[in-house]
């Protein structure tokens, strides 16, 4: 069997020393159909067609493994959902959310940095877009994200 562009991860094995949301949800811009004055978000679809509909929120992740790369450390995490996802409840004082995400997967793809290298080759790296189906306090069951992040929000 071949691989899927887009496969399934679990959190930990993305996010082993825990994640955490810095900001707000925001929508995602769909840039190809935004205009200065009317700003049209993005919807799960692909080129082909195929996808959810849903319209598509962002989160910025801050990886708190101490190991994790300068340009490793905060991450983008797209999720499609009817309404704005809301993120679990912030029980300590700073200013960071603690979350585990659901259904999380990843797309690894190719950056070009923009410059050569010594022998005049592009440099370029790994990198990846994640993508998940909700987000819930660490530890929450599956079950329960289903009706607590991707469902309830602001519309």
């Amino acid at each position: 069997m071949a691989m899927q562009k887009r496969f399934r991860v679990g959190h930990g094995d993305v996010f082993p020393k825990g994640a955490f949301i810095k900001g707000e949800v925001e929508k995602v811009i769909d840039f190809d159909k935004s205009t200065q004055e009317n700003r049209v978000q993005a919807v799960d679809l692909n080129k082909a067609g195929e996808g959810t509909g849903l319209p598509l929120w962002q989160v910025i992740v801050l990886d708190a493994d101490e190991e994790a790369g300068k340009k490793d450390t905060a991450v983008t995490v797209k999720i499609a959902a009817k309404h704005q996802p809301v993120p679990p409840e912030n029980k300590t004082p700073f200013p960071w959310t603690m979350v585990e995400f659901v259904g999380l997967t990843a797309l690894p793809y190719v950056e070009y940095t923009g410059s050569k290298d010594k022998d005049g080759h592009d440099r370029t790296r790994i990198v990846w877009s994640f993508r998940a189906e909700g987000m819930v306090a660490p530890g929450q069951s599956a079950s329960q994200s289903a009706g607590s992040s991707a469902s309830k929000g602001a519309a």
